[in-house]
């Protein structure tokens, strides 16, 4: 059978242990070594039952996503979980840690289920862009019914164990040892204590045949509104388990599961998967040594700053937070306490967890706790001579092997790290805002930063519970970097005759939440003009600029803020109605550069700005602020809210094509040079497999 399935006996049970870490993937060697055991264990004359477990921290956390979109190998996990099922012995799976996805499907091929209190289980496939492709859309509707079964499969959030239980697809809690608890249940069942119960012929699910249409008809039309195929396939596929014979069901499963892992968002979301992991490497040499964190410095007590500040606490660190004056931390100290007690009265947090975790909370003035600091972020104002002042004085003042960061969004993080004097000590920490609730952290590496600092670095962003993503020193970074040409290739469509409200019309349709005009607004924009005036005196002068958003600012219109923006809106409320002051002004703009508007199309307007992303993106790679596309990818989706079922820019352009955005980039070019497809463009057209052939 092979180490990875190891066969034992407990008296007259067999048991099954899977042991392939780190989370017991179940790859073809596991499955064949399953399907193995279970064939022994038959023909074993000494066991009357089985059982099958996890080794070290969890149940089959799931299939083996590297295997997906190549030729198949058996035995498959259908055949698996069949034989599982088959099984003329009973069969129990002791359940722990995640049995998510395939792991699932193979606890509901068993007879029983036996599950440790803080065990989760759940079919996740559809945040792949598949559906469960053993038996899970036919199972589990037989024991528990359609709306629950709909509502884990199309959520994909798992299930902890009590409430698994109360659905009818967990048997037992188990309250002490759950290897022996799963062996009294399973001699249970082999001494006819316990009925021998088969998935494929429960009914309990179906005792209600009219609620169960009901039930399918509701979830068909939430997911048609999903852009992800597989959604309206679980659906098809549950009301298959009621309408079809169990093997029939069986074959239709597999056939929807096949022709959704052949979808272009399939494909793009298991790129994401496996991207995020990437990313998550810090890129230093094996076996780095960590700097010890336990006590951590905030400077600046704002919205940053105290969001920052509670990310730290989240994460179990000793936290001071400090600004010019105490009553200033007082302030950043209630944002925090209101926060915490927000998520009290949603029930997501515990009083006591809440009042643990502001006990970890000081307060101070300046520099105050610096000399005791592990870890000291500055997250005053973006201003680089404000920044480096601060940053001298801790140079100068904390203790040897304590790390500096600085969360700026834009300034040159090699500067910033020279003025402390130590700058093989600082990295940036680029938290995006809500920085206690967004996932994305950018970690920029400077020049000197030392390898066991970014280490630390990818360290906290694990504890924080962040997806990090390693950044060189540039103006913007990867994200705002790429943000910029995405926002200044939807100001070259307004010249050319596009209106805002078009652009975000065509974004949202594309699959962003809002469009980039619509953003503008939510956030502020005085926050990207103040940015522009900073940076005029760069400024080509060759490349077409324009100014609307610098009227609306100077007009006093901020955005959501001032009830006026690219939209205005009425009092107290978000939703904004087109502004025909607006699109005069954008007219105006137009005559001064001496552009005769046109019909813009949807199609269009969505390929510009793709194309603009995916041209930063290369940039950035070939200039090795980013070390690979995938990271684009990664933060564009985590931080800016580019559809995770298309990939990311770079991915997108790989799947929609290269060569015809970069023919469009050749063409907007004859007009601005802004346009001028890169290099590594080019290269990318060369490939089917795009930027993840020429990196």
């Amino acid at each position: 059978m092979g180490d990875v399935v190891s066969y034992g006996r407990e008296g007259a049970i067999a048991v099954l242990t899977i042991d392939n870490p780190p989370v017991n993937a179940l790859n073809v060697i596991v499955r064949r070594c399953l399907a193995e055991g279970i064939a022994r264990a038959n023909a074993d004359e000494g066991a009357e039952a089985i059982v099958i477990a996890g080794a070290g921290r969890t149940f089959p956390a799931g299939a083996d996503i590297r295997e997906f979109g190549k030729p198949p190998q058996t035995p498959s996990l259908p055949e698996v979980c069949q034989a599982i099922e088959d099984s003329a012995k009973p069969v129990v799976a002791a359940l722990h840690g995640t049995a998510l996805g395939g792991g699932f499907e193979v606890a509901l091929a068993a007879h029983a289920r036996v599950a440790a209190p803080d065990a989760r289980v759940g079919l996740p496939e559809i945040t792949l862009g598949i559906l469960p492709g053993a038996g899970g859309t036919q199972r589990l509707p037989r024991l528990i019914g359609a709306e629950p079964s709909l509502a884990i499969m199309l959520s994909g959030r798992p299930v902890r164990a009590d409430r698994a239980q109360a659905l009818g697809v967990v048997d037992v809690v188990a309250n002490g040892d759950l290897l022996e608890e799963a062996i009294d249940e399973v001699t249970a069942i082999a001494e006819g204590r316990r009925s021998f119960r088969r998935s494929s012929e429960a009914t309990r699910g179906f005792s209600d045949p009219m609620a169960y249409q009901d039930q399918i008809q509701a979830a068909r039309i939430t997911a048609k509104a999903n852009p992800v195929p597989a959604a309206a396939k679980i659906v098809d596929c549950v009301e298959a388990a009621q309408l079809l014979p169990f093997e029939a069901g069986l074959a239709f499963e597999r056939a929807a599961f096949e022709e959704a892992l052949r979808s272009p968002q399939a494909n793009a979301l298991r790129y994401m998967f496996l991207a995020e992991r990437r990313a998550a490497k810090p890129g230093t040499p094996k076996g780095t040594a960590l700097r010890h964190l336990t006590r951590a410095l905030v400077i600046g007590a704002g919205t940053m700053g105290t969001g920052i500040a509670t990310a730290l606490l989240d994460a179990g660190l000793q936290v001071t937070l400090t600004d010019r004056t105490a009553n200033d931390a007082e302030i950043g100290r209630d944002r925090i306490t209101g926060s915490y007690d927000r998520a009290v009265s949603r029930q997501k947090l515990g009083n006591k967890t809440r009042d643990e975790r502001l006990g970890r909370l000081n307060l101070g003035v300046g520099l105050d706790g610096v000399k005791t600091a592990d870890l000291v972020i500055e997250a005053v104002v973006e201003d680089m001579e404000v920044k480096k002042a601060v940053l001298a004085e801790v140079g100068a003042g904390a203790k040897r092997g304590a790390v500096f960061a600085s969360n700026t969004s834009y300034l040159d993080i090699n500067a910033l790290a020279d003025a402390t004097g130590r700058p093989a000590d600082v990295l940036g920490l680029h938290f995006f805002s809500p920085a206690h609730r967004m996932r994305l952290l950018e970690v920029v590496v400077t020049d000197r930063t030392a390898d066991d600092v970014v280490a630390t670095g990818f360290a906290l962003a694990k504890r924080m519970g962040k997806q990090p993503v390693r950044t060189g020193v540039a103006n913007g970074f990867i994200g705002n970097a790429v943000l910029a040409a995405y926002q200044h290739a939807a100001d070259l469509t307004l010249l050319d005759g596009a209106s805002p409200y078009d652009i975000d019309d065509a974004m949202r349709a594309y699959g962003f939440p809002l469009g980039p005009y619509e953003g503008l607004d939510l956030v502020g924009l005085d926050i990207s003009w103040t940015r522009r005036k900073r940076l005029a005196g760069t400024r080509d002068p060759a490349l077409r600029y324009l100014a609307l958003g610098d009227r609306l600012c100077e007009a006093g219109r901020f955005g959501q803020k001032t009830g006026r923006g690219y939209y205005r809106y009425s009092e107290g409320s978000r939703t904004g109605r087109r502004d025909d002051q607006v699109l005069m002004w954008l007219n105006e703009e137009r005559a001064r550069h001496g552009t005769t508007a046109r019909n813009v199309s949807r199609d269009e307007i969505q390929e510009r700005c793709v194309a603009a992303m995916m041209n930063a993106g290369a940039r950035l790679v070939a200039d090795r602020v980013a070390i690979r596309p995938s990271d684009v990818d990664v933060v564009m989706v985590h931080g800016y809210s580019f559809p995770r079922w298309r990939g990311g820019p770079m991915k997108a352009a790989q799947i929609d094509g290269v060569l015809h955005l970069y023919n469009r980039l050749r063409a907007l070019a004859k007009k601005d040079a802004f346009w001028l497809p890169h290099p590594l463009v080019l290269e990318a057209t060369k490939t089917a497999a795009g930027f993840e052939g020429v990196v």
